[in-house]
C-alpha cells in the first residue's frame, strides 16, 4: 500500500515536473517569442528611421547638386556670353584691318600707277637728254678738236696734277702737325731726360802704351834673343810693337782685357826691373788676377750706380768687362749707364716702369763683352747670356730689340731704344773712323742722285743734313714733298746713322734774257 503510495507519488512527482518543465518551456518560449517581437518591431523602426533619414539626406544631396549644377551652368553662361562677346570684338577689328588694308592696297595701287607714269616720263626725258648730250658732246668735239677719248686724257692729267697738289698739302699739313705734337712732347721729355743726366764720355783705343824711365828699358824689354817679349806675348796674347818711338812701348790686341793684363804686367815689370821669363809668368799670372778683381768690382760698382738689384754675378762679371771695351771711341760701360739713367728718366716721365727700363737700358749691351769670344751678333750673344741666366722677358725683349733686329713690342723696348740712341747720338760721344765717315757721305749722295728729277747733292753737317737740287722742268713745287719723302724712306731703309738726317731740297727757276 504504502508501495503505492510511493509509486504514485513519484509519478506524480515526475508527471508534476515534467508539467512543469513543459510549462517553463512553453513560457520562455513565449517570452522569447515577445522578446523577439521586440527586437523585430525596433529592428523595424530602426530601419525605417534609417531609410527616411536617407531618403532625407539624398534629397537634400539631389538639392544641392542641383544648386551646384545651376551655378555651374550661369558661369558656363557667363563665360560663353564673354567669349562670344570677344569674338565679336575680334570680328569686328578684323573686318576693320581688312577694309584698312582694302585701302591702303588701293592707295598704293594708285600709287604704283602714278609712279609708273612717272617713271616712263623720266624714261623719255632721259633718252631725250641723252639725245642731247650726244649731241653736245659732237658739237664739243668739233669745237674743241678733241676727240671723246682725248678729251678724257686731257682731263685725267689736269685731275692728276690737282691730286698731286692737294695729296702734297696735306701730307705737308699731317706732317707738319704730327710732327709738332711729337716735337714739343719728345722734346720735354729727352730734354729732361739729358739735362738731368751728366756723364763723362772718355775714349779709349785700341791700343795701349806704356811709358819706358829710358831707351834702355826696350832692350830689357826685348830680352837676348827676343825670348821676353816672345814670353810676353804668348802669354798675354798681346802684340808689343817696339818702333822708333821715344821711352815707349805699344801694346795692340783686339781684347781689351788681354791688353789691360799686358799693359800692368809690363809696368810692374819695368818698375821691378827683373824682367825674364818666369818672372814675366809671374808676374802676368798676379795681373790677371787683379784685373779679373778689378772686373768684379766694376760690375757691382755699375749695379749699385744703376739702381738694378737681383742680377745674377757672371752677368755682374760680364758687366765690368765692359770697361775695357769701346764702341766708336765711347766707353760701353759708361755707354751703359747712362741708357740706364736715361730710360728712368723717361720711365718716369711717360709713367712706365722705372725698375725694368733702368735693368733694361744696363743690360741692353751685355754682349759686346761677348762679341770677340764667339760668334755672332751682340744682340743675339747678349740675348742669349741673359736668357740662360735667368733674366726678366722684358729685359731680354728690349736687348732683343734696341738694335731693331726685332720689333719693339713693349714700352720699356722703345724707352730702351731712343735712350740709347740719346747715348750714342750726342755730340761728341763717339768718333767715326774717317774713312767710314767719307764712305756714309758718300752713300748718302749716291742715294739721293739715284732718284729721277734729282740734278745734284751735297752731304753737309758731317752727315747730318743733305741739300738736293732738283731740275725745275722735271720736279713741280708740289713733287718736292714726294721726292723728299721717298729719298727719306730710302734713307732710312739703306743706311745706320745715329741721330737723324735732315734732307733739304731747293728747286730754283731762272728767267734770262738779253737786250739787244
Amino acid at each position: 500500500m504504502e508501495l503505492k503510495m510511493v509509486i504514485i507519488l513519484i509519478a506524480v512527482a515526475v508527471v508534476c515536473g515534467v508539467a512543469g518543465f513543459i510549462a517553463g518551456g512553453i513560457h520562455r518560449r513565449k517570452v522569447a517569442e515577445a522578446a523577439v517581437g521586440s527586437a523585430t518591431q525596433e529592428a523595424t523602426r530602426i530601419v525605417n528611421q534609417a531609410i527616411s533619414q536617407a531618403e532625407q539626406k539624398k534629397k537634400e544631396a539631389i538639392l544641392e547638386a542641383k544648386d551646384e549644377i545651376h551655378k555651374q551652368r550661369s558661369e558656363a553662361d557667363k563665360e560663353l556670353r564673354e567669349r562670344r562677346s570677344e569674338v565679336q570684338r575680334q570680328e569686328r577689328r578684323i573686318i576693320q584691318k581688312e577694309e584698312t588694308l582694302e585701302k591702303k592696297i588701293d592707295t598704293l595701287e594708285q600709287k604704283d600707277e602714278i609712279l609708273s607714269k612717272k617713271l616712263k616720263d623720266v624714261e623719255d626725258r632721259i633718252s631725250e637728254v641723252e639725245s642731247i648730250k650726244k649731241g653736245q658732246f659732237e658739237m664739243l668735239e668739233r669745237i674743241s678738236g678733241y676727240t671723246k677719248e682725248q678729251a678724257k686724257d686731257y682731263l685725267l692729267k689736269n685731275l692728276e696734277e690737282d691730286l698731286v697738289h692737294e695729296k702734297a698739302v696735306k701730307i705737308l699739313d699731317f706732317e707738319q702737325r704730327t710732327k709738332d705734337e711729337a716735337d714739343e712732347m719728345a722734346r720735354e721729355i729727352v730734354s729732361i731726360a739729358i739735362q738731368r743726366c751728366a756723364a763723362d764720355h772718355a775714349a779709349e783705343a785700341t791700343v795701349s802704351v806704356v811709358a819706358l824711365p829710358n831707351d834702355e828699358m826696350k832692350g830689357r824689354v826685348i830680352g837676348r834673343e827676343g825670348r821676353n817679349i816672345r814670353t810676353l806675348e804668348t802669354i798675354t796674347g798681346v802684340d808689343l810693337i817696339i818702333d822708333d818711338t821715344p821711352e815707349a812701348i805699344t801694346l795692340s790686341s783686339f781684347d781689351p782685357v788681354r791688353r789691360e793684363v799686358a799693359r800692368l804686367s809690363l809696368e810692374k815689370l819695368i818698375t821691378d826691373g827683373r824682367i825674364h821669363p818666369a818672372r814675366i809668368e809671374e808676374t802676368v799670372e798676379k795681373s790677371r788676377k787683379e784685373v779679373e778683381a778689378t772686373i768684379k768690382q766694376v760690375g757691382e760698382r755699375a749695379v749699385i750706380d744703376a739702381g738694378v738689384n737681383g742680377i745674377h754675378p757672371e752677368i755682374i762679371k760680364l758687366l765690368g768687362r765692359l770697361k775695357y771695351r769701346t764702341s766708336y771711341g765711347q766707353n760701353v760701360l759708361n755707354h751703359s749707364l747712362e741708357v740706364s739713367y736715361i730710360s728712368g728718366l723717361i720711365a718716369a716721365e711717360i709713367g712706365a716702369d722705372v725698375k725694368l727700363a733702368k735693368r733694361a737700358g744696363l743690360l741692353h749691351d751685355i754682349g759686346k763683352a761677348l762679341d770677340h769670344e764667339h760668334d755672332g751678333s751682340h744682340v743675339e750673344l747678349g740675348y742669349e747670356f741673359a736668357k740662360k741666366h735667368k733674366e726678366q722677358e722684358g729685359v731680354l725683349h728690349a736687348i732683343q730689340a734696341h738694335h731693331g733686329d726685332i720689333e719693339a713690342k713693349t714700352v720699356v723696348a722703345c724707352i730702351v731704344q731712343a735712350a740709347d740712341a740719346i747715348s750714342a747720338a750726342r755730340p761728341g760721344a763717339r768718333r767715326e773712323n774717317v774713312q767710314n765717315y767719307i764712305k756714309r757721305l758718300e752713300k748718302l749722295e749716291e742715294i739721293a742722285t739715284s732718284f729721277s728729277g734729282v740734278e745734284n747733292s751735297f752731304a753737309i753737317q758731317a752727315g747730318r743734313e743733305i741739300r738736293i737740287m732738283v731740275k725745275p722742268d722735271v720736279v713741280s713745287d708740289d713733287q718736292m714733298v714726294l721726292v723728299a719723302r721717298d729719298i727719306v724712306k730710302k734713307i732710312e731703309e739703306e743706311l745706320e746713322y745715329p741721330g737723324q738726317i735732315k734732307v733739304h731740297i731747293i728747286r730754283e727757276n731762272r728767267a734770262i734774257d738779253y737786250a739787244k
